[in-house]
């Protein structure tokens, strides 16, 4: 029998403890699909808002994506957008994977996810918030810190204020700025591939039912009809 976990935000407690003033969950999507971009969520809080008088909750009904309906996903992706003091979905393209491979394609990703919800928040492009230099702390969904690996490399973002990374695993189980970004990401993801999936170009590939994964009618579909543009023509398609 599977048991529910329901996330928390005890980590996210001892990041603010730490003298963090923002709290950002991350999680990726899209890395195992054969076509379109990888995403990389995140989920930003301030720390101040966990310890005031009437400090921030975990919001009603999230959990890992992956446990999830997309009718309960789609039913909550408004409300979790609201609960975030800023949210963020950065991605890499097909083309971008071929090119630079997957771990740094998401280190990529998830730097522009970061930029753009620093930027959200009002943090300046020196750090600044209010005239004081911000720390920003970030839980990452796995074992790998590819986010601090592409800090500062060719290709990625510059980004105000880095963030220091913690890894966790199933970090989408067990916090909520995680679990949060996880179904942002997800939710965002998949209209994008329904939406792609409908132009006549792609309809063969029926990505409106595999959202661009391997599943057996997506395989077959580039077997008669060979690979789309937005095909990741360094993986194994057939």
């Amino acid at each position: 029998m599977t048991v529910s976990v329901v996330p928390t935000l005890d980590l996210e407690h001892a990041i603010a403890d730490e003298g963090f003033d923002v709290v950002i969950g991350f999680d990726e999507v899209g890395r195992g699909s054969l076509a379109g971009p990888v995403m990389v969520g995140a989920a930003a809080i301030w720390a101040r808002d966990l310890e005031d008088s009437d400090p921030l909750q975990v919001p009603e009904g999230v959990a890992d994506s992956k446990m999830l309906t997309e009718h309960r996903r789609e039913a909550i992706f408004g409300e979790l957008k609201d609960w975030c003091a800023a949210w963020a979905v950065g991605s890499a393209s097909n083309r971008e994977i071929d090119e630079w491979g997957i771990s740094y394609a998401l280190g990529v990703a998830a730097l522009r996810a970061l930029a753009e919800a620093e930027a959200k928040l009002g943090i300046d492009g020196n750090g600044l918030f209010d005239g004081r230099q911000m720390k920003v702390g970030a839980i990452l969904d796995g074992p790998n810190d590819y986010i601090t690996k592409a800090l500062g490399t060719f290709d990625a973002p510059m980004v105000p204020v880095p963030a220091n990374v913690t890894t966790k695993v199933k970090g989408d189980r067990y916090c909520a700025t995680v679990a949060t970004a996880a179904v942002i990401a997800k939710v965002t993801r998949d209209r994008l591939m329904v939406e792609l999936g409908a132009r006549p170009q792609y309809a063969p590939y029926e990505w409106a039912h595999n959202k661009g994964y391997g599943s057996a009618a997506h395989r077959k579909a580039i077997a008669e009809h060979g690979p789309s543009d937005l095909h990741r023509l360094s993986w194994h398609l057939v």
